[in-house]
């Protein structure tokens, strides 16, 4: 079973960070997922915002699995970079991160992701630029 395979059979319990975070995967195909999230009172920081770095890694996750339909079976990827804009904050509520692949090339992969409020207005968040190496899994 590939990696892809696992998580959308089980979700949060192939990947211990999604089970830590309570990340749900919403869709995945190729090119494109999308994942949510429950903003808790842990995931805080000091002055009562959602912390910044569980919107970059909400992004990095669903453009992962958005790059992973994509590959080869005998590939994989890591990151090699990432840079986040912060738009707006969050207190609570659902945030929906919705990634994207832009290029997959035989070596590098670009990916752009968003997080959203998950209310009807769909209020922007946090915008995700990221570049991905394409690996040889052995």
């Amino acid at each position: 079973m590939t990696y892809l395979d696992n998580i959308q059979k089980n979700g949060k319990y192939a990947n211990p960070f999604f089970g830590l975070t309570g990340i749900d995967v919403v869709s995945t195909e190729e090119g494109r997922a999308v994942l949510k999230m429950a903003v808790r009172p842990d995931m805080l920081n000091g002055v009562g915002w959602l912390q910044g770095g569980m919107l970059v890694a909400l992004a990095d996750e669903a453009m992962a699995l958005a790059l992973y339909p994509m590959l080869e079976a005998a590939e994989g990827i890591a990151t090699i970079s990432e840079s986040t804009s912060f738009i707006k904050g969050v207190r609570e509520g659902v945030i929906v991160a919705e990634g994207r692949v832009v290029r997959k090339g035989r070596r590098v992969a670009f990916c752009e992701g968003e997080v959203r409020i998950g209310n009807a207005e769909k209020t922007l968040l946090s915008k995700t630029t990221a570049s991905f190496a394409v690996t040889a899994c052995k």
